[in-house]
């Protein structure tokens, strides 16, 4: 699935991912593949990505917001 998190600043990543864990308001949460369609606010905390290739990354977020849908992740952070 295609990830993309963007900041005001700058784009921090955009590429393929097997999975993305974020710091939700009402708590952590991960997204797989073929994830049913979400759209949810996030908290200050870690972004945890591993990409395609089991590549692990980490991005730290102050708030934002994440959408799913059709395989397509955008979080726009601060």
């Amino acid at each position: 699935m295609l990830l993309e998190i963007i900041t005001p600043e700058k784009n921090l990543f955009e590429g393929e991912v097997s999975s993305v864990t974020l710091p939700g308001v009402s708590g952590e949460f991960a997204i797989l593949n073929n994830h049913a369609p979400i759209v949810a606010s996030l908290q200050s905390g870690k972004i945890r990505i591993v990409d395609s290739s089991n590549k692990k990354e980490e991005f730290a977020i102050n708030s934002g917001v994440v959408e799913m849908k059709s395989n397509k992740i955008i979080v726009l952070a601060d």
